[in-house]
């Protein structure tokens, strides 16, 4: 369902990745059941192998190109959708302890699928993400929050930061059209400072960033607010 071993292989080592057989096998095989539960559900708009390896994998990997991410970390995926960036980061470091959360709960189903075919152990969980900072068993547990999603930076981060704990990160993986400095109210209240911007591209010429804030104070306990709230007047 992607590209050959030898075009993915070549294709990540141009970027400073490597990539083993098993590492290989289980992309394929995701990529595999995403195809086939995308007919059922509406997980992606990208099903060719091309886009699949480059938009999807490629680009989810590539925070291990950039980020320094200790052995056995724990991270959180917020709003994970498809699986992107989480279960890639699984596949390529099994050693990460690997949380995905998304308020739908089809796409619950769907993750635990992939979790049980590729025997990647990972919790599944049915929630939205501003719930699932509020709740004490999610809220300032992870070493890493890390999202992919549309929202603005400064949405984002009221979503994500609450899961971080004192000394993490919390990463970004955004378009090129996003400025760190329009979040500056929000990391700055939620507990974070801006640790280092990446740009970059990928083979398509599509521009990339990834932003990392450090997690250097307690998320105040009024925070994450309801969604509405968020939507309508962003930190």
């Amino acid at each position: 369902m992607i590209l050959s071993f030898n075009e993915v292989s070549e294709l990540f080592n141009s970027y400073g990745l490597g990539l083993t057989e098993k590492q290989y096998a289980d992309l394929d095989k995701y990529a595999e059941l995403l195809v086939d539960w995308n007919e059922k559900i509406n997980l992606t708009a990208i099903t060719d192998p091309e886009g699949i390896t480059v938009k999807h994998f490629l680009d989810s990997l590539l925070i291990f190109k950039y980020v320094d991410i200790k052995d056995n970390n724990s991270y959180v995926d917020v709003g994970t959708g498809a699986g992107f960036p989480g279960i890639p980061m699984k596949i390529y470091r099994n050693d990460l302890d690997c949380t995905l959360i998304d308020s739908l709960n089809k796409r619950i189903i769907f993750l635990n699928d992939v979790s049980e075919k590729l025997y990647l152990p990972m919790k599944c969980i049915h929630s939205r993400a501003e719930d699932g900072g509020k709740n004490p068993d999610y809220r300032e547990k992870y070493d890493i929050s890390v999202a992919r999603a549309v929202a603005a930076l400064p949405v984002l981060c009221e979503y994500c930061v609450p899961y971080v704990k004192i000394g993490g990160k919390f990463i970004a993986m955004k378009g090129p059209n996003e400025n760190y400095k329009d979040a500056y109210t929000a990391y700055k209240t939620l507990g974070c400072e801006v640790s280092d911007v990446f740009e970059y591209s990928l083979p398509n010429d599509e521009k990339r960033q990834i932003i990392v804030f450090n997690k250097i104070k307690e998320t105040p306990k009024k925070y994450p607010r309801n969604s509405a709230q968020i939507s309508k007047n962003a930190l």
